[in-house]
C-alpha cells in the first residue's frame, strides 16, 4: 500500500492509472506531454478504500496531506484559497478506475462564499459571472453534499426568471444572481438544518468525502453491475484549478469525440455552448451548438482543439473524449479519455484504427466489447412498411426500440419486471434514472444534445436513443406525451429509430441486422487469433443455416425434442405416449421416422463437412402431453367415443408419468434405458439421413450425444443400442472412413466425479453448464431467477447470476477436473460446453484456460463468441509495451 495519498497532476503517470482512477492518469499524462490543462491535485482510490474503512470520514493525515498539497497549487497559481483579494477556485470532480459517466457527483467553483464572490467579481469586473459562479457552487454543493433536493433550488431559479421577466438564464443581472444565492442559502438552512460553509476548506472536505461517497450512490451501484465493475476498487478524486466558460461570448465549454461515436466516422464530433459551465453541456437545460460552429465563433480555438484532439488520438492510439472550456479565447483541456461508443462504430473505428496504423489486429479484438456486437446484431425498422413519423429528434443511439411509453424510471422498472417492453421518456435524463433506462427497450428525450446524459448511456448499454426532441412535450405529471397533434399516453406502443432519430405512434415491423464489412474483418482477424472453436446450439435446419452464416463451425448441440412440437407431430408423439403395447409404440414411431430423417438431412445439409452433434431425447415423457386441466377438458368436449377413448388414454398416461420432481426422474439416458425402442428410432433416422446426404455428395460429420449419464453403466449400455443400429444401418467401410462419434452430455455432479470411468465410453463430453448449475447449487433455474438469484447478486451472496456467467468456483472445477480425468483415459477425448454459458465472455475465457476444445451457443451469438475466444487467447499474451509519454 503507497503511503501517500495525494499526487499533484505532473507527479502521476498512466502506469498509476489503479491509484490514480482514469481522470488522474489521464490528466498526469497529458500534463506531462504539454497539453494545456489547468493544474491540480489527485486524491487517490487508496484514500477512498480507508475513507470507507474509517466509517465514511476522511483521517486526519490523508486531510493533512490535502492540505499540503492546496498550498503546493496556491504556490503553483499564485492564488489562495479562500484569499480576499485573489481567490483560488477549483473543481472537485471523481475519477474512477473504469470509465462511469455522469455516475458519480462533481462540484465546480469551490471556495467562492460571501466574501470571495465579491473578490472574484471586482477582479473580473463582471458581478453577473461572480454570482452566476456564486449559485451555482450553493447548488451543487446544496445538492450533493448538503443532500437537498434539485428542485427546491428549480423552483427558485424559475421563479426568479419569472419575476425578471427572462426566458433564458443568460438574461439575469448579476444583482438578480445574487438575490438567488440567498435564496438558496435559506433553501439550504431550511431543508438540511445548517447553513451553507463559509469556511473554504471545510467546503472542501465536505464535498471530497461526498464524492467519495457517491462511489456507493444507487446509480453508481447499477452502473458497476451493469459493467461488472469491482465495488473494491473505489474512485479517485481531482482538485483542479477552475477555469471559466461562463465570463461572455469569447468563452465556453463543450464535450468532444475525436470521431463520430455513433458511426466511426473521423472527425471532431461534439457540441459545445457559448459563455457557458460544463454541466450546462451535459443536463440538457440548454440545447447546445454542434462543434462544427465552433468554427465560425472562434475559428483559431477550432483549430488548436482540432490540433489537439488529433495528437491525443495519436497518442492514445483510440478514439478520444474530450472535455475541453475556453476562457476569453484561450483553450484549456479539463480531462481525455476513451470515448464510448455504440456499436456499429466501434467496429470501425477498430479497423480504421488498424489501417492507419495507430494498433495491431489482435489490440483491435482485444479493446472490442462484445456487447457492441450483440447491439449491431439486433434488427432495425422495416421501412417499406411505410409509416406516418410522430416526431424527429437527434439520432443519439443506434438501432431501433419497440416498447409502451412510461414517464419515470421507478415504472419502467416495475413495468419491465412484469414482462412488459417500455419505452423511457423523459425530458431529460439524469444519473438517477439510470435503473429506469437499464430496464428499458429505448429512450426519448425532450431536451438535451448528442452529449446528453442520455445519449452517453444510452450508447454506453447499446440502447436505441432518440434525444432533444424538441417538437415533443412530455408531460410527465400527466403522463403524457403530445407531438404532431397526437398524444401519447402512458401505455401506449411507440417505435423508436435511434439511428435516424425517428419517433413513430405503435408498433413498427422490424428488419433483421446485416453483417458489415467491418464486422466481417474483425471476426476474420479473431478467428486467426483464438484457438477455441466456435459451435452453436440449434435444433432446426434453418437455426443451422443462421449459424454457418455466423460462422459456426459445427453444431454442439441439436435438441432432438424441439423437433417433436409442430402440431402434427406432437399428436403422432402423444400416439406413440398413449401406446399400450410396443406394437402400438413401434406404429408411432415408425411415423416419427421420416419426420426425424427430413430433418437430420437439413441439418446434415446446412452444415456440410462440420461436424453435428445431435442429442438423443432429453426431456421426460409428460412434457410432451396437454396439463390435466386440458385434458380433462378435452374429455368433457369430445365428440366421438374415439376422442373419449384417446381423451381419456391420455390422462391415465399423463397420471402414470407424473413424478414428483420430473427434471430429476425419468428423462435423460433414463428415458432411454427404460423405452431403448426411442433411442433406437432417433439412431436409425439418423443413419438414413447420414446415407441419404452422402449419396448427394454431401459431407456428413454425425456425432450422438446422450444425455444425463450419472453413472459409467448407463453410458455403457445405451452406447450398444446406438451402436447395434448403426451397424445394422450404415456400411462398415463408411463407418470406418467416417465414423459416428458417440458421447454424453455431462450435467450431473456425479458425471463429473466419475468422468475417468465414463470417458471408458465416450468419444467426446459436452458440458451441459445449464443442468450442471442446477445441479450442483440446487437451485431450480426458473424458481431461483424469479424469486431470489438477484437478491443474491445484490447482496453479493453470488457475484453473478451462475446462469449467466458460468460459476468457475464450483461449477467450474467439476468441468476441469472431468475434462482432465477424461484426457487421462483418452487424450484425444473432445471436450466442450454447450449451455448457455457458451456466449458468455467470462465463461469463454475460463473454457480456454482449462484447454476445452470448444464452446457452443445460440446461433446469434456466434460473433461474440469468436471475438471472446480470440480475447481469451490474446489474454494469454503479453502486452504490447506503451509509448512513451512525448511532448505533443
Amino acid at each position: 500500500m503507497n503511503a501517500r495519498k495525494v499526487y499533484f497532476f505532473q507527479e502521476g503517470r498512466m502506469e498509476m492509472k489503479p491509484l490514480l482512477g482514469g481522470k488522474g492518469a489521464n490528466l498526469a499524462e497529458m500534463t506531462a506531454a504539454g497539453v494545456p490543462v489547468p493544474p491540480g491535485f489527485t486524491i487517490t482510490t487508496e484514500a477512498c478504500r480507508d475513507f470507507f474503512q474509517d466509517g465514511g470520514a476522511l483521517s486526519e493525515p490523508i486531510w493533512a496531506e490535502i492540505g499540503e498539497a492546496l498550498n503546493g497549487l496556491e504556490a503553483q497559481t499564485g492564488q489562495r484559497f479562500g484569499d480576499v483579494q485573489s481567490p483560488l477556485i477549483v473543481s472537485v470532480r471523481s475519477g474512477a478506475v473504469s470509465s462511469m459517466p455522469g455516475m458519480m457527483d462533481t462540484i465546480l467553483n469551490l471556495g467562492l462564499n460571501d466574501e470571495t464572490v465579491e473578490a472574484l467579481s471586482r477582479l473580473t469586473a463582471d458581478r453577473r459571472f461572480a454570482y452566476d459562479c456564486y449559485r451555482r457552487l450553493i447548488q451543487m454543493f446544496g445538492e450533493v453534499v448538503m443532500g437537498v433536493e434539485a428542485d427546491r433550488f428549480e423552483r427558485l431559479l424559475e421563479r426568479l426568471k419569472q419575476r425578471h421577466g427572462c426566458a433564458q438564464d443568460q438574461q439575469l443581472s448579476g444583482d438578480a444572481w445574487q438575490e438567488l444565492t440567498r435564496q438558496y442559502q435559506d433553501a439550504i438552512a431550511s431543508a438540511a438544518g445548517q447553513p451553507f460553509p463559509q469556511d473554504v476548506r471545510g467546503q472542501l472536505r465536505m464535498a471530497v468525502e461526498a464524492v467519495f461517497r457517491s462511489w456507493h450512490n444507487p446509480r453508481a451501484r447499477v452502473y458497476r453491475h451493469i459493467h461488472r465493475i469491482p465495488d473494491e476498487q473505489g474512485t479517485a478524486v481531482t482538485v483542479q484549478l477552475m477555469v471559466f466558460g461562463n465570463k461572455g461570448e469569447q468563452c465556453g465549454t463543450g464535450v468532444v469525440f475525436t470521431r463520430d461515436p455513433s458511426t466511426g466516422e473521423p472527425g471532431l464530433y461534439g457540441e459545445f455552448l457559448v459563455n457557458a459551465q460544463g454541466e450546462d453541456v451535459v443536463a440538457g437545460t440548454r440545447t447546445p451548438q454542434p462543434i462544427a460552429d465552433l468554427k465560425r465563433v472562434m475559428p483559431q480555438v477550432y483549430d488548436e482543439l482540432e490540433r489537439w484532439g488529433n495528437a491525443l488520438e495519436q497518442r492514445y492510439g483510440d478514439m478520444q473524449d474530450i472535455e475541453f472550456t475556453v476562457e476569453r479565447g484561450k483553450l484549456y483541456l479539463l480531462q481525455t479519455r476513451t470515448g464510448k461508443r455504440g456499436a456499429q462504430a466501434a467496429l470501425r473505428i477498430a479497423v480504421s484504427l488498424v489501417r492507419e496504423g495507430l494498433i495491431g489486429r489482435e489490440e483491435a479484438v482485444r479493446r472490442l466489447e462484445l456487447s457492441h456486437l450483440e447491439r449491431l446484431l439486433h434488427r432495425g425498422i422495416d421501412d417499406s412498411a411505410g409509416y406516418a413519423l410522430l416526431a424527429s429528434g437527434l439520432p443519439a443511439s443506434p438501432g431501433a426500440a419497440i416498447g409502451m411509453a412510461v414517464f419515470d424510471a421507478d415504472t419502467a422498472e416495475s413495468w419491465s419486471r412484469e414482462g412488459k417492453p417500455v419505452i423511457l421518456v423523459r425530458p431529460e435524463t439524469a444519473p438517477n434514472d439510470i435503473h429506469g433506462v437499464l430496464a428499458a427497450n429505448g429512450i426519448l428525450t425532450s431536451h438535451g444534445g448528442m452529449t446528453s446524459h442520455a445519449a452517453v448511456v444510452a450508447r454506453g448499454m447499446g440502447k436505441p436513443a432518440v434525444c432533444g426532441c424538441e417538437s415533443a412535450e412530455i408531460d410527465c405529471e400527466a403522463r403524457e406525451l403530445s407531438a404532431g397533434g397526437a398524444t401519447i399516453k402512458e401505455g401506449d406502443w411507440l417505435t423508436l429509430d435511434g439511428g435516424r432519430g425517428l419517433v413513430i405512434a405503435g408498433r413498427m415491423p422490424l428488419r433483421e441486422p446485416a453483417v458489415t464489412d467491418e464486422l466481417t474483418q474483425v471476426l476474420d482477424w479473431a478467428d486467426d487469433i483464438r484457438r477455441l472453436a466456435v459451435y452453436a446450439n440449434a435444433d432446426t435446419p434453418e437455426d443451422a443455416r443462421t449459424a454457418r452464416r455466423l460462422g459456426a463451425q459445427g453444431i454442439g448441440l441439436c435438441r432432438t425434442e424441439h423437433m417433436f412440437f409442430a402440431p402434427e407431430r406432437l399428436a403422432v408423439m402423444q400416439l406413440m405416449i398413449a401406446a399400450e403395447s410396443e406394437a402400438e409404440r413401434g406404429l408411432a414411431l415408425r411415423e416419427l421416422l421420416p419426420m426425424q430423417q427430413h430433418d437430420f438431412e437439413g441439418m446434415f445439409e446446412a452444415m456440410d463437412g462440420l461436424p453435428v452433434t445431435i442429442r438423443l431425447l432429453d426431456p421426460p415423457l409428460h412434457e410432451f402431453l396437454p396439463g390435466r386441466e386440458e385434458l380433462e377438458r378435452r374429455l368433457e368436449a369430445a365428440a366421438s367415443e374415439e376422442e373419449r377413448g384417446l381423451a381419456l388414454l391420455l390422462l391415465r398416461r399423463s397420471d402414470a408419468l407424473r413424478e414428483a420432481n420430473p427434471m430429476l426422474g425419468q428423462r435423460g439416458c433414463r428415458l432411454g434405458i427404460m423405452h431403448p425402442e426411442i433411442y433406437r428410432m432417433q439412431a436409425d433416422a439418423l443413419c438414413l439421413a447420414a446415407l441419404a446426404c452422402i449419396e448427394r455428395g454431401i459431407r456428413v460429420r454425425a456425432e450422438i450425444m446422450i444425455p444425463l449419464v450419472g453413472a459409467a453403466a448407463e453410458l455403457g449400455v445405451v452406447r450398444a443400442e446406438v451402436e447395434d443400429v448403426l451397424r445394422e444401418r450404415m456400411p462398415a467401410e463408411l463407418l470406418a472412413a467416417s465414423p459416428i462419434r458417440i458421447g454424453t452430455m455431462i450435467e450431473v455432479p456425479r458425471a463429473a466425479l466419475t468422468a475417468q470411468a465414463i470417458a471408458a465410453h465416450a468419444d467426446f463430453f459436452s458440458f451441459g453448464t445449464n443442468d450442471l448449475t442446477q445441479m450442483t447449487y440446487g437451485y431450480s433455474r426458473d424458481d431461483a431467477e424469479g424469486k431470489f438469484l438477484s437478491r443474491y447478486v445484490e447482496r453479493k451472496l453470488l457475484p453473478h447470476n451462475p446462469f449467466q456467467v458460468l460459476d468457475v468456483e464450483g461449477v467450474g472445477q467439476l468441468i476441469r477436473m472431468a475434462a482432465e480425468n477424461g484426457r487421462a483415459v483418452k487424450p484425444d477425448l473432445k471436450t466442450g460446453i454447450c449451455g448457455e454459458h457458451g456466449g458468455d465472455r467470462d465463461s469463454i475465457l475460463f473454457c480456454h484456460a482449462i484447454g476445452l476444445d470448444y464452446v457452443s451457443c445460440s446461433p446469434h451469438r456466434i460473433p461474440m463468441a469468436r471475438i471472446a475466444a480470440a480475447q481469451a487467447a490474446l489474454e494469454e499474451a503479453p502486452p504490447q509495451p506503451r509509448k512513451e509519454v512525448v511532448q505533443i
